[in-house]
């Protein structure tokens, strides 16, 4: 015969601290879970279901109550103190004097003068004027501008008579001077270098304005780029030996001369107009 004990019958507090202990933070489960975890019946696990949902709640409403409050004693600290009124007390008036005791007061004998030799200097030094700051000097860019011109002028020179500049009579059929003869070859020194410098000073002077400061600055720079891309040319080509220029090279040398006038007489023009504006 096997006899069967039978589990102690729990309370309703028992079970809701089971409950607890099984569910933590976590979310409540359904009455099916309820009922086999506690091992109770459905109507037990219903009414333990429901108490836990009741006491969820309560927390999260007491939870939210103490935010708002927390929220509210915030804002009461950031909200400005009202400043205490300031009261002026009123000032009684002030009876004017007699004019007996405005009088001028007892005139005061001076008996000398002390002069402080001293001072005397200092002022003398104040009233002498400052000795004006010496010029810098600008010859030394001549002794640097020597070398380069000879190498510009030899470069120019040779590189036109590669592009087909060469002895000319210019004064052909006048007497005296049909034998006279130049080197075209010169022009290209003196015409592109000359207009390179020129315009630099109109640039930097800081006496144009406008149309010609503009004109100057852009034509200077190119001017020193064309110089720098012939001077290049020349020697790569003086290195290879090479005594006649390609066609595309004589063209850009031959047009030299004609841009260098066209802007020389542009620039002429803008600073003129710009000096009677």
């Amino acid at each position: 015969m096997t006899i069967t004990a039978t589990p102690p019958r729990r309370t309703r507090e028992q079970l809701l601290t089971e409950a607890r202990q099984h569910v933590g933070s976590g979310s409540i489960p359904s009455i099916e879970t309820l009922r086999a975890t506690l091992r109770v019946r459905r109507e037990t696990a219903a009414d333990v279901c429901r108490t836990l949902s009741q006491e969820r709640a309560q927390r999260r409403a007491e939870r939210a109550r103490q935010g708002r409050a927390a929220l509210a004693a915030l804002a009461r600290r950031k909200r400005p103190r009202p400043r205490p009124a300031v009261v002026i007390a009123s000032v009684p008036e002030i009876a004017p004097a007699p004019a007996a005791e405005l009088a001028a007061p007892a005139p005061v004998e001076v008996t000398g003068i002390v002069r402080d030799k001293a001072v005397a200097p200092v002022a003398k030094a104040a009233q002498t004027p400052p000795r004006p700051a010496k010029p810098l000097r600008t010859w030394p860019v001549l002794i640097l501008c020597l070398p380069a011109f000879v190498a510009i002028w030899g470069g120019w020179v040779d590189l036109g008579g590669m592009t087909g500049f060469g002895v000319v009579h210019p004064f052909p059929g006048i007497p005296r001077l049909e034998d006279f003869t130049i080197n075209t070859a010169i022009t290209l020194p003196f015409g592109m270098e000359t207009y390179a410098a020129y315009a630099l000073h109109v640039w930097l002077s800081g006496r144009a304005h406008g149309k010609a400061l503009r004109f100057a600055r852009n034509s200077a720079v190119g001017s020193l780029l064309l110089g720098f891309s012939g001077q290049s040319l020349y020697h790569l080509m003086a290195a290879a030996g090479w005594t006649v220029a390609p066609w595309p090279i004589t063209l850009l040398v031959s047009g030299i001369p004609v841009a260098v006038l066209g802007m020389g007489a542009a620039l002429a023009h803008l600073v003129r107009s710009d000096a009677h504006q």
